[in-house]
């Protein structure tokens, strides 16, 4: 009987699964996030520019583009802020 209850007690290891800290998990994620958040604010940016340089003068298209490029710019520095924070807290506990 106690053969078959220590044969109950496996762990991740013993089947080759790495285990992984709940702060790694936690910052793996967050991190992904953070990629992609920023990856996505420089692709409107760029976006936004195309707009900008083919909007031949409208006032409408170049307000539409400037705020465009604004916004994202908030957004990257946002993420960026954010970034620093978590990985800060994280860092400490």
């Amino acid at each position: 009987m106690k053969d078959f209850l220590a044969l109950l007690a496996v762990t991740p290891g013993d089947f080759g699964i790495p285990s992984v800290e709940p702060n790694d998990l936690l910052s793996g994620v967050l991190n992904t996030v953070y990629w992609v958040a920023g990856v996505s604010a420089i692709i409107v940016i760029v976006i936004a520019g195309i707009f900008y340089a083919i909007s031949q003068g409208e006032a409408a298209k170049i307000k539409r583009a400037k705020e465009a490029i604004l916004y994202s710019v908030v957004g990257l520095v946002v993420v960026m802020v954010a970034f620093i924070i978590t990985n800060f807290v994280i860092g400490r506990f």
